[in-house]
């Protein structure tokens, strides 16, 4: 797992215009959270925010007010209409500490010949592990299956030191035949004049 660092300044202004002032700066405002201490409302660089934001459960290693801390980004509210971040909820972290989190399911195969449609039930996989090394995704082989295969948490091979924040039985992808589309019949009464 990657370990992004960023620098953050606490903020005492709040609502919406110190809000729209800090995002026309090209900053996000947002909040860092956790471990039984007061709310901690911060600003960030917006456009290092947004890249490391790509990868899933990002590390942030969080330059603030001289010290640093360790988080993971538990809320993201985005605008609709722009994709530009309008505001974070960061959680604190410490080395060492299992967190909570939603990993995403990857597929890799070909399923069996014939007309199926590959169902992902579960799109991410909760699942618990160290802060530090969170998995960035887990990849489930759906080589040869057919119609009525079903691929289940427990089926799902975790990296060492990670366990499943699921129901063992809880379907994660499943396989279904597609169902062929009727031709429209033609109504009673109604005949075929050429």
């Amino acid at each position: 797992m990657s370990e992004v660092k960023l620098t953050a300044q606490s903020r005492t202004e709040f609502g919406k215009g110190a809000a729209r002032r800090i995002r026309r700066a090209d900053q996000v405002p947002g909040v860092l959270y956790g471990h039984g201490t007061d709310p901690v409302h911060l600003t960030l660089p917006g456009h290092e925010l947004l890249l490391a934001l790509r990868t899933p459960n990002v590390l942030i290693s969080l330059d603030l007010d001289g010290h640093t801390e360790l988080a993971i980004p538990k809320a993201v509210q985005r605008d609709a209409v722009r994709g530009t971040l309008d505001h974070v909820d960061l959680l604190l972290v410490k080395r060492g500490e299992k967190v909570s989190v939603d990993i995403p399911v990857l597929t890799e195969g070909e399923l069996a010949p014939g007309n199926f449609l590959l169902e992902h039930v579960l799109n991410s996989l909760p699942v618990e592990a160290e802060a530090t090394h969170i998995p960035e995704s887990v990849t489930v082989s759906v080589a040869g299956l057919e119609a009525g295969a079903s691929v289940l948490a427990k089926d799902v091979v975790l990296p060492s030191g990670v366990s499943l924040g699921v129901e063992d039985d809880a379907v994660v992808i499943q396989v279904l035949a597609a169902q062929a589309e009727e031709a429209p019949a033609a109504a009673e009464g109604e005949t075929a004049e050429a």
